[in-house]
């Protein structure tokens, strides 16, 4: 759920143009209904403007083109045309007005719009009034299309949403909904049609178009036990998947909630601006009491009160914060489905904020920087290999790490390991037909007083060294990939104003500092443990105490130091509940060039911000000295306040058309 600050004009929106936000358990009838409820609603509210904007502009004709003496001349029909033009868009902000006023708020945008434009009827400025009410009112409809503009990628997302399941039940295929389809059923998909749930693939191969998820444009092909999310679009050929979570509890479902509750999470400027205008509002109105009585003591006899009044009513029209309150939250939010658009989830606008002052960036090796598909290079044992590698199978069957599966893919076994035990950061032991069987690195045989060839240290790819029965067997050698955009990403930082690169990783220290070296990255350090990294990160934040330090990680096993950094970034964490929960911003693809994609994203959005801001300020000053000195009439109001926020709000919609490194 969002939460609503009730103190922002933008989010004290008047109900033109709201759509009840789709639920997740909604069946088709229900989005039926709520979308023909909305349609209705728009065009209701297009044609009471229309209304409103057609009786404004035949008055101005007939007042100031025509000279028509029937309208000129007749007071009460005056009056009455204008009453008329202004009741539609003038109502709902007297009422919402009059609504905060119940809740004790009294100073807000609706209450100075509201005094503003019946002070101009009680003086006679009745054009201006409506002006006002109708220029703000369009002022709406730009916002409100500006907001659906960037909500549009979470559209894309509400609408892969698959409506319908092809389960496997009775001996027949049989069509029901997702949400009726439990963990474990056997599910078909035909070419062209969406994966339903997440799920394993239990065909042999298939290519999906994962666009809608990742913003990756080119197919992706998943072979046999690979994981399938709910979304992708089948490509090729009829496939299976056996699924593996519940239709609300998948990958897509969660995005979807982070990214809707992304705007309960304010920037720093944001938040300064809603306090700015809560205090603002208050000495505006103070102001315009001022500039109405005070000076009759200066002037006397020549003190005209209306003249007076009319200033005051001009002053407050100018004084409306909407520009401030309106753009920059709409900046955030429009940068926020910038970044979805580029496979980029943020949870927040502060974190976008930050990413735009990124310092330092903090990088994992494996599954950041390296692709994390490991292949057997080589098998050094004392023992005949074949039984070797059986044994260290058996073992490595019971991890989840890239290196343990690529060691169980080369070589299957049908051995089984009792008594598994995972010794943290430095492998795992385990019995096989009563030999103890120790798989893991060198500081794991270490731990166990146990002696090994010392040029085994010397070796650079990736090693498993092996022990049974407390006695050095040999090793296996392991080969990871470097990504093809690694090199490129760690330039792009730099070029977005990085300062520092570092990659820390649990690997041995002689590959960390050979992808490090490759790469081009700063300061490297390997042969760290969890707990290492989470060192490393508070000593770089206690030497950097004013340096913003962000730290990408695969989301699983770095959950601590994602946590610890100022901005936490999963890489590649599409599938990874972990990553969804425990990362600030989310990459759903695995480019490490992404994180200056974000950083860009983030610079754009506070750049268009800061535009807003001074631009906003720098024209309401000026505005409001030439309205109290009587220079700028109701018309220079309505451009300050409604013509300031238009255009603020079309610079904020920039961002959405914007190409990023």
């Amino acid at each position: 759920m969002i939460h609503q600050d009730k103190d922002s004009c933008c989010n004290s929106k008047l109900e033109f143009n709201k759509k009840p936000t789709p639920e997740h358990n909604h069946g088709d009838h229900d989005h039926d209904h709520d979308d023909h409820d909305h349609n209705h609603g728009d065009m209701n509210s297009k044609y009471t403007i229309g209304f409103s904007v057609l009786l404004f502009f035949l008055g101005v004709l007939f007042a100031n083109v025509l000279k028509a003496d029937w309208f000129i001349n007749n007071p009460t029909l005056r009056i009455l045309w204008y009453v008329a033009a202004y009741v539609p868009v003038g109502f709902p902000v007297l009422k919402e007005a009059f609504s905060m006023m119940l809740k004790k708020d009294f100073f807000n945008e609706f209450s100075l719009m509201g005094i503003a434009t019946l002070g101009a009827f009680a003086i006679g400025e009745y054009p201006e009034a409506v002006a006002v009410m109708l220029f703000y009112t369009v002022g709406e409809l730009f916002q409100e299309s500006a907001v659906n503009k960037a909500k549009g990628n979470i559209k894309a997302l509400l609408d892969i949403r698959p409506n319908e399941a092809n389960v496997f039940r009775n001996n027949t295929f049989t069509i029901v909904n997702p949400e009726e389809v439990a963990i474990g059923e056997r599910i078909q998909v035909k070419v062209g049609e969406k994966i339903p749930l997440d799920g394993e693939l239990l065909s042999d191969k298939g290519s999906f178009n994962t666009s809608a998820l990742t913003g990756e444009s080119k197919p992706s092909t998943y072979k046999k036990g690979d994981i399938v999310l709910t979304g992708m679009i089948n490509l090729e050929q009829v496939i299976e998947v056996r699924t593996t979570k519940l239709y609300q509890d998948s990958s897509l479902a969660k995005i979807l909630e982070m990214v809707q509750e992304a705007s309960a999470r304010k920037a720093p400027t944001e938040l300064y601006i809603r306090k700015f205008a809560k205090v603002y509002t208050p000495i505006v109105f103070f102001l315009a009491v001022l500039l109405t009585f005070v000076p009759y003591l200066f002037l006397g006899d020549g003190y005209v009160f209306t003249q007076w009044l009319e200033r005051a009513l001009v002053f407050l029209v100018i004084s409306c914060p909407c520009a401030l309150v309106i753009s920059v939250p709409l900046g955030y939010f429009g940068g926020i489905g910038a970044a979805s658009r580029n496979g980029i989830l943020f949870k927040g606008s502060n974190f976008l904020e930050l990413m735009a002052k990124l310092d330092i960036v903090v990088m994992d090796k494996t599954g950041t920087l390296t692709a994390g598909v490991f292949k057997v290079q080589k098998v050094e044992t004392t023992h005949p290999q074949d039984e070797f590698v059986q044994l260290v199978s058996a073992i490595e069957k019971q991890s989840t790490h890239p290196i343990a599966k690529a060691i169980v893919e080369a070589y299957p076994t049908a051995l089984v390991a009792e008594n598994v035990r995972e010794i943290s950061g430095k492998g795992l032991a385990g019995v096989i037909n009563n030999q103890e069987i120790l798989v893991g690195n060198t500081a794991l045989l270490e731990q166990h007083t146990i002696d090994f060839p010392a040029e085994i240290n010397d070796i650079v790819e990736s090693i498993v060294v092996v022990a049974i029965n407390q006695t050095y067997a040999g090793y296996i050698t392991i080969a990871d990939q470097i990504k093809e955009d690694a090199h490129e990403a760690i330039r792009l930082m730099k070029h977005m104003g990085v300062q520092k690169t570092v990659m820390l990783s649990g690997d041995k220290n002689t590959i960390t500092q050979k992808v490090a070296k490759e790469t081009g990255i700063d300061f490297a350090l390997g042969g760290l443990l969890p707990e290492g990294k989470v060192e490393q990160v508070e000593k770089l934040k206690k030497d950097n105490p004013t340096s913003s330090i962000a730290f990408v990680g695969d989301g699983i096993n770095d959950a601590p130091v994602l946590a610890l950094s100022d901005v936490g970034i999963a890489m590649g964490g599409l599938g990874s509940d972990a990553a969804i929960e425990t990362a600030d911003v989310v990459i759903q693809t695995d480019q490490p060039s992404k994180v200056a994609t974000s950083i860009h994203i983030g610079k754009e959005t506070r750049k268009i911000v800061i535009q807003n801001i001074t631009f906003a300020l720098v024209v309401k000053i000026i505005v409001l000295i030439l309205g109290a000195g009587g220079i700028a009439s109701m018309w220079e109001a309505v451009f300050a306040d409604v013509g300031v926020a238009l255009l603020a709000i079309l610079n904020a919609v920039r961002i959405q058309k914007m190409k990023f490194i």
